[in-house]
């Protein structure tokens, strides 16, 4: 199982971002993005916005059938034990 979500975030201090969050064998990778030119660093401090969303991410990909129930759940107990 192996799934990637993505989106934009918008620090004060440091401006808008991009995330990407890539799932696979029951591991989170955080990365984040920042400008055209740049590579991707990880992610370093986590916080419960960001899972948040990620399981918002997750969830609305259910209904669309781009993830599966059973793939959400597991993203859900990954969500839940990183907190």
């Amino acid at each position: 199982m192996g799934m990637e979500f993505g989106w934009w975030d918008n620090d004060p201090e440091t401006g808008k971002y991009q995330i990407c969050v890539r799932i696979h064998g029951g591991n989170a990778e955080w990365s984040r993005k920042q400008g055209h030119h740049t590579s991707w660093t990880p992610l370093a401090p986590l916080t419960a916005g960001h899972w948040d969303r990620l399981l918002a991410e997750a969830e609305r990909r259910v209904p669309r059938r781009l993830i599966s129930p059973k793939q959400f759940e597991a993203i859900r107990q990954l969500c839940e034990q990183a907190r």
